[in-house]
């Protein structure tokens, strides 16, 4: 294994069958105190609506609840839907939770959720970045691996779930009538501006945002391909966390196009990339699969357009039939879930931050029962110390 670059977490919030919205907010709570404990650096919060099975709806909320019930993880949102939120609005809800913990926040800014929202490769006016000679991809049976067996799968088109009613409903019920979303890149430099007080509107005029104004928040940029969040944060000079639990065919681009586009800031004097996964982690490789054998439905629940189930359990995984165009809308996801033992999860992490150069991994992790969810995390710390 190559050194080991720090471990974060993702939590989507999920509501498992069985179980109920508060149970699921607890179960955070709990597993922030135990990453916590177990040495994690970050917590993060992904932002999602309309989906039974997750209750991260809200990232300022849970933020809150966690940060109040812990201490020294940084905690934060991965990310923020900028498609229906306004620069103001962000900064001063970050300005009130950095006022009670102060100096422990990540504001990870997402594109997703508005009207302008582009699939993954659609900003034709970018130059294709080159990949870097420790990335070069090769073919490897139904999908493509890296040259490290990395497992790079075809691009997924995301064409038909844009088009879903569920999203049309969600912007419908996100987002005033009549509402455009600005151009990305300028809600990411206004809400820096907010931050630090260098905002003037077109008429000279400055914003005394309090809170707000000069809070202690890391702000990062969240994108899945050589687009216009790539370009942003490199340009801008801010961290990036690149997606490969959710677009695992774009990883490479995506962290290619950011540091080709970098630039020192204050900040930051050289790029900083965190790299998501799917895990899941047992004492051998087959509890781990059992463990996530409810992940292809939930997957299939999200890709067809009708919002994340609750989690199932194997024995409701496996009552499905599947057919074959189904199995084929998952089967990326499903590869690059990362399930096995300590050591088969961590030659596969140890793979994607080779591949992507990551400084640091953030793991995201779903069970039906919350104390394999927690053992999850804990055989994972233990492994990646060594």
């Amino acid at each position: 294994m190559a050194p080991a670059v720090p471990l974060s977490v993702l939590d989507l919030v999920p509501v498992t069958t069985g179980s109920t919205t508060g149970e699921a907010v607890r179960n955070a709570i709990d597993l922030a105190r135990q990453t916590e404990s177990l040495g994690y650096k970050r917590y993060w919060f992904a932002e999602h609506h309309l989906n039974p099975g997750v209750a991260g709806t809200s990232p300022p909320l849970l933020i809150g609840l966690v940060a109040s019930a812990t201490s020294r993880i940084r905690v934060g949102s991965g990310g923020m839907q900028m498609g229906h939120r306004t620069p103001l609005s962000v900064v001063e809800e970050f300005g009130l939770l950095d006022a009670v913990h102060p100096g422990r926040l990540d504001l990870g800014l997402g594109r997703s959720g508005g009207r302008n929202f582009k699939p993954a490769g659609a900003s034709p006016e970018r130059e294709p970045v080159p990949e870097r000679e420790l990335v070069k991809v090769g073919k490897e049976k139904d999908g493509y691996a890296a040259s490290n067996g990395l497992v790079i799968p075809p691009r997924f088109s995301f064409e038909r779930l844009l088009g879903s009613p569920r999203f049309a409903l969600n912007k419908q019920l996100l987002q005033q009538p009549g509402a455009e979303t600005p151009d990305y890149g300028d809600q990411v430099r206004e809400i820096l501006a907010l931050l630090d007080g260098s905002y003037r509107s077109p008429e000279g005029l400055g914003a005394p945002v309090v809170p707000g104004r000069g809070a202690d928040v890391e702000v990062w940029v969240l994108g899945s391909s050589a687009g216009d969040s790539a370009a942003a944060a490199g340009e801008l000079g801010l961290p990036f966390a690149a997606n490969y639990h959710v677009s695992p065919a774009t990883v490479l681009e995506a962290t290619n196009a950011y540091r080709a586009a970098f630039r020192p800031s204050a900040k930051l004097a050289r790029p900083y990339v965190i790299v998501s996964a799917d895990v899941v982690v047992a004492d051998d490789d087959a509890t781990a699969r059992d463990l996530a054998a409810g992940y292809p439905n939930w997957v299939l629940s999200i890709r067809t357009g009708a919002g994340a189930i609750e989690f199932p359990t194997k024995t409701e995984a496996q009552a499905h039939e599947w057919t074959e165009d189904e199995r084929a809308l998952v089967k990326d996801r499903v590869d690059t879930q990362f399930v096995g033992s300590p050591a088969t999860v961590a030659q596969r992490l140890d793979q994607l931050q080779e591949a992507t150069a990551a400084d640091e991994l953030l793991v995201t992790t779903i069970t039906h029962q919350h104390a394999d969810r927690v053992r999850s995390y804990a055989l994972l710390a233990e492994v990646w110390a060594g």
